[in-house]
C-alpha cells in the first residue's frame, strides 16, 4: 500500500509541473487529488506496517512512535520545502520556486521506492511461499 502511494505520487507530482504549459487547470487539480491520494496511500500503508511488525503488546507504542516519526517528517518537509521554493524564487520565479520543490519530491519518492524494495521483494516471495 504504501508503495502505490509512491508510485501515485510520482505522476501527480509531474501533472502539477506540467499544468501550467498546458494552461489545464483540469490537470491542477488531477494532480494536487493524486497527491493527497498517495499520501493517503503511503500514510496507511506505513503505519499498517508498522503495526504489524511490532510486538503484540507494543502496538500502541509502535503507533505513537509512527505518528511522531510522520509528524516530524511532515514539519520538518514543510520547512525544507518553503525555504527552497523562497529560494528559487528570490533567484528566478514563482514557478520555478515551487517547480523545484515538486521536482526535489519527485526525487524523494524515487528513492523511497528505491529504498523499499527489498521489503516488496520480501512480501512477494513470502506470498508466493504461502500459497
Amino acid at each position: 500500500m504504501a508503495s502505490w502511494g509512491a508510485w501515485i505520487g510520482v505522476p501527480a507530482f509531474v501533472a502539477v509541473i506540467a499544468a501550467p504549459f498546458w494552461t489545464s487547470a483540469y490537470l491542477f487539480a488531477l494532480g494536487i487529488f493524486l497527491i493527497g491520494m498517495g499520501g493517503g496511500f503511503f500514510a496507511h500503508g506505513t503505519l499498517t506496517a508498522t503495526m504489524q511488525l511490532a510486538p503484540i503488546e507494543q502496538t500502541g507504542l509502535a503507533m505513537g512512535a509512527w505518528g511522531a516519526v510522520q509528524a516530524t517528517a511532515a514539519g520538518v518537509g514543510m520547512a525544507l520545502g518553503g525555504v527552497m521554493r523562497d529560494g528559487f524564487a528570490m533567484i528566478s520565479n514563482s514557478f520555478m520556486g515551487y517547480s523545484s520543490v515538486y521536482l526535489f519530491e519527485i526525487m524523494l519518492l524515487a528513492m523511497t521506492l528505491w529504498a523499499m524494495r527489498p521489503l516488496i521483494q520480501r512480501s512477494v516471495h513470502a506470498l508466493k511461499q504461502s500459497a
